[in-house]
This record gives C-alpha cells, sequence and structure tokens, in this order.
C-alpha cells in the first residue's frame, strides 16, 4: 500500500466543514491504509497569515485535539507538528534553490493577492516550495488535496523532478494527488461555502449555550410558521441531511412540507442532532484542550517517527549537494 500524507492548517478550531470534509475521509483513508500514514499540523504555514504565537499555539492544539476525539490511530499514523521537525525548514532551502521565479509567480496562493504586493511576504510566495518539502521529506506516495490546492502538488512533482534531473539520481519520489470526487461543498450559516474566512461556520465543540447561538445564526427565509417550506432551498434543512439518517431526513421533509413547523423547530433537531451525534467527539475534544500536556505527548511521539525517517532522506540530499 502507499504512503499517505496529509497536513492541516492550524488557522482555527476545526469547523464542521473541516470534519466532514478533511477529517472523517481522512481517519477513513488511514484505517483502509496498511501502511503508516503522515499527518501534520502546518503551524509553519500558518505564519504567512498571522504573527500571533499564542493564538498558533491554542489553534495548534484544538486542531491535535479534534483530530485525536475523532478516533485518529497514533499507533498506525505518524501524527506531528510541522514546526518540530526543522528538517523541513533546511530542505525547504535545498529545494528553492531549484525552484525557477515564474512557477511560483504563477502559483494560486501568489497570484490571488499579486495585486497588492505589498501584503505578500517571502513565506507567502515561496509557500508551495514548503509544500513541497513537506512531502518529498517522507517520501509519499499520495497526497490527498483540494482541486485548489492540485496546482501545488503538480509543482511539487516539477521541482522533484529538476532536482532528480540535475542530480542525475531518482533520490525524490514524486507524489500522487489523490482528489475525491465525492466530497461536496459543505454550507456554512449564510449559504455560501463554510469557512472560518466568511465567519460562517458551525462549531459542533461550542458549549451548549455558545452552540445553540452558533446555530440560531443560520440565515432561513420569512415563510410564516403555518405555511409550507421547501426543504431544498433551506440552509437548516441542507446542514441536516449531511448529519441524519435517512429516515430522519425523510421525516423531517415532511414536517417543511406539511406546514406548522418552523425554522427554529428545524434549528433545534440539528441541534439535537449534533449533540446525540458528536457526544463521545465533544467529550474527547474537551478533555483533551484541558489536558494539552497529553496532547503534547501523542505529537512529541509522532515527531520522533517523522525525524528518523526524514532525517535518512535529509542526509541523502546533503550528501548529493555537497554539505554531508
Amino acid at each position: 500500500m502507499a504512503r499517505v500524507l496529509t497536513g492541516i492548517q492550524s488557522s482555527g478550531r476545526p469547523h464542521l466543514g473541516n470534519i466532514l470534509g478533511a477529517i472523517v475521509p481522512a481517519i477513513e483513508l488511514i484505517k483502509a491504509n496498511q501502511e503508516e500514514s503522515f499527518i501534520f499540523i502546518a503551524d509553519f504555514h500558518s505564519l504567512t497569515s498571522s504573527k500571533d504565537g499564542e493564538l498558533r499555539k491554542e489553534n495548534t492544539l484544538a486542531v491535535a485535539a479534534a483530530w485525536l476525539a475523532f478516533g485518529l490511530d497514533i499507533e498506525k499514523t505518524v501524527f506531528y507538528r510541522q514546526s518540530r521537525r526543522p528538517e523541513v525548514a533546511e530542505l525547504t532551502w535545498y529545494l528553492s534553490c531549484f525552484t525557477p521565479f515564474p512557477m511560483l509567480a504563477n502559483a494560486h496562493s501568489f497570484k490571488d493577492k499579486s495585486e497588492r504586493l505589498a501584503d505578500v511576504n517571502a513565506g507567502l510566495f515561496t509557500y508551495p516550495v514548503l509544500m513541497s518539502a513537506d512531502i518529498l521529506l517522507y517520501s509519499a506516495d499520495l497526497v490527498p488535496v483540494g482541486k485548489d490546492q492540485l496546482q501545488h502538488l503538480e509543482m511539487c512533482r516539477d521541482i522533484a523532478t529538476a532536482f532528480n534531473h540535475q542530480m542525475g539520481t531518482e533520490l525524490l519520489k514524486l507524489p500522487e494527488a489523490r482528489i475525491s470526487e465525492e466530497v461536496k461543498t459543505i454550507p456554512g450559516t449564510d449559504g455560501q461555502k463554510m469557512s472560518k474566512s466568511y465567519n460562517n461556520y458551525i462549531d459542533i465543540f461550542l458549549p451548549e449555550k455558545q452552540l445553540k447561538k452558533n446555530i440560531n445564526s443560520i440565515v432561513t427565509d420569512s415563510t410564516p410558521l403555518e405555511e409550507p417550506k421547501d426543504p431544498d432551498t433551506c440552509n437548516v434543512f441542507k446542514l441536516y441531511s449531511l448529519l441524519a439518517d435517512a429516515d430522519q431526513i425523510t421525516q423531517m421533509r415532511k414536517n417543511y412540507q406539511g406546514g406548522n413547523y418552523g425554522y427554529g423547530h428545524a434549528k433545534k433537531e440539528f441541534m439535537e442532532l449534533i449533540l446525540e451525534k458528536y457526544a463521545e467527539e465533544r467529550k474527547a475534544f474537551d478533555f483533551y484542550m484541558s489536558h494539552p500536556e497529553e496532547v503534547g505527548q501523542k505529537l512529541a511521539a509522532g515527531e520522533a517517527k517523522a525525524q528518523k525517517v526524514g532525517m535518512e532522506l535529509l542526509q541523502k540530499v546533503r550528501m548529493q549537494l555537497g554539505f554531508a
């Protein structure tokens, strides 16, 4: 089986979109994979946008707590913080010297902000090189990515190819992308794609009172209580349908179409479904958030494994380049 590697941004507490779109699918993939998988928290990457050290620590803890709460098997997974393995920074420098400027200038991550160059730091510009080092350091075979990251994966292959060709070696393994066509866009509270940048996300780990307020913020229309409603145009119904079973979805659809059923009722049922479906995960998340030392120990164990694998590759790169 292939070695799978994926990174998770430490830009905040994982929301429902992250859980359904990334965490659960990745954990299922890991369970089906016979070879050890690599999952890392991309805290180096977060520095391109956030300079708040305490917030970064808090976000890193929350990301780790969420993955552990959903049952990530750390015996089968090398689970680590990117910044605790400085080998990746060294490899980034080596790879940057094989990366042509036009390639980086064409990266979406740069072009999206290139009209305001004063807002672009060198870290954002070289983001694809660091991402390449993340992958190549551990000789990953398979990298699950969204379509928005496919270009960066292709750049990783190009950089590895350039290194191998110029150095006359096959040392750097060319990774393959794994894009799931089944991943659906998770709607946010306003109907747009759920995103921290839109501030339209559902945080399933909130205490009940705050969770209720979060769910009540879901935008609905002004159809009166007594009138029938169209479930297919309702944000509450769409979110509910992502978590509910077939019988529950059928019943809620009937409630909408039958009248005398308000959006407040639907939001209440959605909240009850979250509390029931994720009861164990919410409990585990709270435990890990209040026991950061335990999370740190689990990450440190993964970081020791990552060091062993990464150093083996890095030493070979050093030798190729005359640094060892």
